[in-house]
Order: structure tokens, then sequence, then C-alpha cells
């Protein structure tokens, strides 16, 4: 489900727990979720051309050298790679260390944190483009609904929010994304489109498509993109 922190950003289980390391430390779960995906979640979402689509809309919209945010970075392709290559700046952030080092490694042009986005210092205007590719999903609806306007915020005026969502209307599900547990809220398509408006982002492109990751516990699931620009 797109670049990670979600089956696809960040996310709690039942009462807000971790899971915990071989040290005994509580872990972040969606940490532990593509900690152990690794390098297969890329290879396993490398065939949508839909995202493809989305980042080739983006970089038609940016203006030279612009400061972007990757939220849920995973490995930094293909959305980080695409935009640094581009000549854009990039800082991609993503909440699990084997996320954030193989990003780091394959995309040296950007710059890369690990970090839970929800944590994170978003000043007002500090970005001329936002991605959010499906890195929501595993946050709790409220969550999700706060880390949009912060994210919107960061904007500077006109600038653009991109956001990748698997639209079905779900809260705290228990599932299995690649063979590893997860716990995924979500919203339907009208609904998430609905949220970004009211965060203060005006949507100006809506794209829907089915794709099927590659990989044996791969299964179709609805993918749903929008680009928007804050007023």
């Amino acid at each position: 489900m797109g670049d990670s922190q979600g089956p696809g950003d960040s996310g709690r289980p039942r009462g807000g727990q971790g899971l915990p390391d071989a040290d005994g430390d509580l872990r972040h779960p969606a940490a532990a979720v593509f900690d152990a995906l690794g390098a297969e979640y890329e290879q396993a979402f490398a065939g949508s051309a839909a995202h493809r689509e989305s980042l080739e809309r983006l970089l038609a919209d940016l203006a030279p050298g612009s400061r972007v945010l990757d939220v849920g970075c995973g490995t930094g392709r293909p959305t980080a790679q695409t935009l640094a290559d581009a000549g854009h700046r990039v800082l991609g952030v993503d909440v699990s260390p084997v996320m954030a080092a193989l990003a780091a490694r394959q995309v040296p042009e950007a710059e890369f944190r690990c970090a839970d986005v929800r944590d994170l210092s978003l000043p007002e205007g500090e970005f001329d483009a936002v991605c959010v590719y499906f890195s929501l999903l595993q946050m709790e609806r409220g969550e999700q609904r706060t880390l949009l306007e912060r994210l919107a915020r960061s904007l500077r005026p006109g600038g653009l929010l991109v956001a990748a969502t698997v639209p079905v209307d779900v809260a705290g599900v228990d599932a299995v994304f690649m063979g590893q547990p997860v716990r995924v809220s979500s919203f339907g398509a009208e609904e998430f489109t609905a949220l970004i408006a009211r965060a203060g982002v005006a949507v100006e492109w809506e794209f829907n498509a089915l794709f099927t990751p590659d990989h044996p516990a791969g299964a179709p699931e609805p993918h749903l993109f929008l680009h928007g620009r804050r007023a």
C-alpha cells in the first residue's frame, strides 16, 4: 500500500502500545512491519502505473528547486528519487529505521529522517509540496484528520498536497499486509476527499486505480490519488 508508515505510515495497535524489539524495548508497530518488509516492499509496489502518473503530474506543477516533504518515504523509491532526480529538495520521513536507512543509501541526494511524523515539527509554510502516499493507514482516524490539517498548514500558500490512500470505510480493523499483521483505519473516497478540503486544500485532480502488489501474499486493492493546492 504505497510508501511506508502505513500499509503502504505510522500507527498504533490496540491500546497504543508498540511491539517489543530484540532487547525487550517497545517498538513502533508500523516500524516493526516495515523493518520486516524492507526492500521487499519497494519491489511489490514498483509496478504501480498510477503512482508514476501521480508523480509526473506533481513534477509538472512544481517550480524548479522546490522544497518537498515525503511522508512515509519508505525506501525512497519511487517518490523521493523521482523528485530529487528532477532537482527538488526532498525531506523524507519514515518511522521505520530499516526504511530510512535504505532510502538514505538509495537516494543520497535527498535528506531522510527516522521519525514519527506526528511528533515532527512542521513550521507554517515550510514546504512547496507535501506527498502522503499511503502513509496514514495505520493511524487512527482522528490522527489522520489532525495530521492532514498540520500538513496543509506546512505548505506555503498555493503549495501542493498529494495524498493517496486505500479508500475503504474501516476503523481499527486487524488485517494482514504482505504477511505482516497490521491494524488499519481508513475512509471511503468521498469522506477522504472531504477531509482534504476541510484541511484547507482545494482538490484539483483525482484518480482511482486497482493495483495488486507483486508479492505472493498480494491481493487487489483500490487506490485513490488526490492532488490539491493550499488556498
